[in-house]
């Protein structure tokens, strides 16, 4: 009683000085903002959505148009400042427009993956039982495989295309996800506060919206940001081999593909690329490593 009376009588500068209450994406945040590396790698990847958006702008050239007479230029000829390919396209133009499809294939595949894969394992998890073998045993299936045999014999099931390429990918990176969800669902299914619901009278979808899926999206929103670096290695992976984007689509996997037979004549030019790919990778992994940092309450 004598505590609340203080706090009530307390003066405006008094209170000024007490330390605020951050809520959980306060606390995120407050992690984040003293996280150089990853902040540095956020804005990084902010670059590189935002060449992707703007590339009719900022592209010099036009990146499907060829020039016989200017092939394979070194960096720095003229006006192309990276160079050019085996048709003499402009490869600054061309890795521009190639991040519009690397950032689609990594970035959609994932969220529709989280979401389908999510709520399977959810279900998996709070109904436990036959319901909980059915599903993850079939999720087993495509684990049994390397996810990236198992694209490969999707994607030339399916053919090549950007579309197909999505659904590879989502299919290759629905049962992690689902592992993870399961996972976390069957850690808070026990908890208190989930039978305290059930005691109140609360139905299971209300439970599973209100109660589960709240304290299950954390550890599932970091797992698939990991996955984003993977499915854009994977989308490459399947350009390269003629499974993914058909040409001339800008496509960083496939310019690493056209570019293979040139390496010994402008290896710099042919490698662009492949860097174009490592450090877009690299931006997304050590985000995600900082995010994941910054959600853990125990930290």
């Amino acid at each position: 009683m004598t505590d609340v009376t203080a706090t009530l009588n307390m003066t405006p500068a008094a209170a000024q000085t007490m330390p605020r209450v951050l809520g959980y994406w306060g606390n995120v945040w407050n992690k984040l903002r003293y996280d150089y590396v990853t902040l540095f790698f956020l804005a990084l990847i902010i670059l590189i959505v935002l060449s992707a958006i703007f590339a009719p702008w900022l592209a010099p050239f036009d990146p499907n148009k060829s020039s016989m007479a200017n092939r394979l230029k070194p960096l720095f000829y003229k006006n192309y400042i990276l160079g050019t390919d085996e048709q003499g396209r402009d490869i600054l133009s061309r890795i521009i427009y190639g991040g519009r499809t690397s950032l689609l294939m990594g970035i959609v595949p994932v969220v529709f993956a989280t979401i389908i894969g999510g709520l399977f394992g959810v279900v998996a998890g709070y109904a436990g039982g036959k319901v909980n073998t059915l599903i993850m045993r079939g999720m087993d299936v495509f684990f049994a495989f390397p996810s990236v045999l198992l694209a490969i014999a999707i994607a030339g099931s399916l053919g090549s295309g950007i579309f197909n390429q999505m659904i590879v990918l989502i299919i290759v990176l629905i049962p992690p996800l689902c592992r993870v969800a399961e996972t976390a669902t069957s850690q808070v299914r026990t908890m208190d506060f989930i039978d305290a619901a059930r005691a109140s009278g609360a139905k299971t979808p209300s439970i599973l919206f209100k109660h589960v899926l709240v304290n299950v999206m954390s550890p599932v929103l970091v797992y698939a940001s990991t996955l984003v670096s993977a499915s854009i290695l994977l989308a490459s992976g399947l350009s390269f081999l003629g499974l993914g984007v058909a040409p001339p689509t800008p496509d960083w996997g496939l310019m690493l593909s056209t570019l293979r037979q040139s390496i010994y004549v402008q290896p710099v030019v042919c490698a662009i690329p492949g860097v174009a790919i490592l450090i877009t990778s690299i931006a997304f992994n050590l985000v995600s490593d900082g995010l994941r940092q910054a959600m853990d309450v125990k930290a």
